[in-house]
């Protein structure tokens, strides 16, 4: 039983290295510098000396706070965060948790971050951490309404609430998908084809501008900049981990990347075919066949694991790609940006989906 629980760690701490290598580098080529190089082969082990001078310094507890929530705090986020991997369909066999509703249980379980950080900034006793909190309470709860309209579009479109269903759905494997494409009036049999032509932002076109939406609510949830004011180190410090140090701080980093990953997997999953391959069958030439394997087979296993991660990591490098681009948002800014354009063109969008669904079973 502790079998996938190890795995699981292993692919978190994985996911971490990877991805803080590769913003480090990212970062370096848009500022046009080099980034990491002194410490190992290109900079490879930089990630390494950080953590061994990380785990090395103190574990302060300042004066004055509260040491129930203050420790508990950094955990709470983290778990809430990394449970939502439990839902996430690695390949055409596995389920993930198998709940029907897998999606919106999904959403729920992220959301609870923010008890966690809410607890993080008004434990600490600090102004700095508190307003940090606040804004991210704040921030979280309004762009999640964006993202599960977004998320509604695609569940109509699916008519599934399942992740696995709406991965399945993206692929030469499922026996409907050619029902519901757009497409399906040019006369060409896209179940056979499958490949990018099967993803749901090909099947619905309106759902490439959800994607889009999907995304941008995404940065704001793992508060990624232009979306990082409750870690605004221009004017509140560090924002809600101002006061944690040591260990305790790295769990906060480490759920920080990992919200990244489960995003960025999320919209992988919605949108962009989830284990699918992402290479069509051509004629004879069926590359979406090679590149998929039969199913119920470990190689079939693993192309879908392969495919779905890459997918995700250039989710990832999106959000990095964002991150050295844009400025940061005022608050004012980012709450237009959810009320009054997110919003809206959800609100259609889920309008559209039930339109195009009619239209499609007639």
């Amino acid at each position: 039983m502790y079998i996938p629980l190890l795995i699981f760690l292993a692919v978190v701490g994985a996911n971490v290295i990877v991805s803080v290598y590769l913003e480090r580098k990212v970062s370096a080529f848009i500022q046009d510098r080099l980034g990491p190089m002194e410490v190992g082969k290109w900079g490879l082990l930089q990630l390494i000396a950080d953590l061994l001078k990380l785990f090395q310094k103190e574990d302060i507890i300042p004066t004055g706070v509260n040491k129930t929530l203050f420790k508990l705090a950094p955990y709470l986020i983290f778990a809430s965060i990394f449970s939502g991997f439990a839902f996430i369909p690695i390949s055409g066999g596995l389920q993930g948790s198998g709940i029907q509703t897998g999606v919106f249980v999904l959403l729920g379980i992220i959301s609870l971050d923010i008890v966690g950080i809410l607890m993080a900034g008004w434990a600490s006793n600090n102004k700095y951490a508190l307003l940090g909190a606040m804004r991210s309470v704040a921030q979280v709860l309004s762009y999640e309404v964006p993202m599960g309209l977004i998320v509604l579009c695609v569940a109509i479109t699916c008519s599934s609430l399942d992740l696995q269903e709406i991965s399945t759905q993206q692929g030469i494997f499922s026996p409907d998908a050619n029902y519901l494409l757009g497409i399906k009036a040019l006369g060409i049999n896209t179940t056979d084809v499958g490949g990018f032509l099967t993803w749901n932002i090909f099947r619905s076109p309106f759902l490439f501008i959800g994607y889009i939406i999907f995304f941008i609510a995404g940065l704001a949830e793992a508060n990624r900049a232009p979306f990082d004011l409750p870690e605004a180190e221009s004017e509140l410090i560090a924002g809600f981990h101002t006061e944690y140090s040591g260990f305790r701080w790295a769990i906060l980093f480490l759920a920080e990347y990992g919200m990244m990953l489960l995003i960025s997997l999320m919209a992988a999953v919605l949108f962009l075919g989830g284990w699918n391959t992402p290479l069509p069958n051509i004629g004879s030439l069926k590359l979406a066949t090679w590149t998929s394997g039969q199913p119920d087979t470990l190689t079939f296993h693993i192309w879908g694991a392969f495919w779905l991660f890459v997918k995700a990591y250039f989710g990832m490098f999106l959000q990095m790609w964002v991150r050295w681009t844009l400025p940061r948002l005022r608050i004012d800014q980012l709450m237009y940006l959810c009320w009054k354009v997110l919003t809206p063109i959800s609100l259609i969008l889920v309008l559209i989906s039930a339109f195009w669904r009619i239209l499609m079973i007639i």
